[in-house]
């Protein structure tokens, strides 16, 4: 089952991760994980520049490495990027040393083929233990998310997706889509029109 929008006693529970920014005027967060992936990240950053739209890419070390100049060309197009781990690793899974050096990994990979450093981190899955999490949040500010599109689960229709997006996106949110492969046949059919229904209601969209 997919949760859209994170249960405020959720966010309650875990106040030291930046879950949204409600209150602070009338823009919106967009953000993409799992990227550079080519045929995806470059159909995102077309349809954000068709727009005038910025985003926030939550990026993974080994595909920075794989793919730089994709990586590249967001930074170019005057979007954000932030840690997503070297090899998207499961924080619940994985021991707080070698979570942490993956974390650092992705930060080199940062530095040595984009020369930029982020302050920002996600955790792939949204799952983090809280002992990770103090120390990464020492660096970073740990960004989650109060709209997940459901893009990458392929039990659910375009349509849903589509249609649960819109119903969960108010000024402050930080909206969650994938530039990944799996998500390469769905995002046609959803983003340009979320992207439409963002300047339709006035909403800006902003970097983290």
């Amino acid at each position: 089952m997919i949760w859209h929008t994170v249960p405020r006693l959720v966010q309650y529970c875990f106040p030291n991760r930046v879950w949204s920014k409600e209150g602070e005027g009338e823009e919106i967060y967009l953000t993409f994980d799992d990227g550079p992936v080519p045929g995806v990240t470059d159909y995102v950053l077309q349809e954000l520049a068709k727009r005038g739209q910025k985003a926030t890419f939550f990026m993974v070390g080994d595909n920075v490495r794989k793919h730089p100049e994709l990586a590249r060309a967001v930074l170019q197009a005057g979007h954000g990027i932030g840690n997503h781990t070297f090899h998207h690793m499961n924080g619940w899974k994985t021991a707080r040393d070698q979570y942490l050096s993956d974390i650092s990994a992705c930060a080199r990979i940062f530095e040595d083929k984009l020369g930029v450093t982020t302050t920002l981190f996600r955790p792939p899955y949204g799952l983090i233990n809280p002992k990770q999490a103090q120390e990464v949040s020492e660096n970073y500010q740990v960004i989650m998310w109060s709209m997940l599109s459901g893009d990458y689960d392929r039990s659910l229709s375009p349509e849903r997706v589509l249609e649960k997006s819109i119903k969960h996106t108010r000024a402050g949110a930080i909206a969650l889509f994938h530039d990944q492969q799996k998500t390469s046949a769905v995002l046609p059919k959803v983003l340009p029109t979320y992207l439409d229904f963002l300047d339709e209601r006035g909403l800006k969209t902003a970097l983290l």
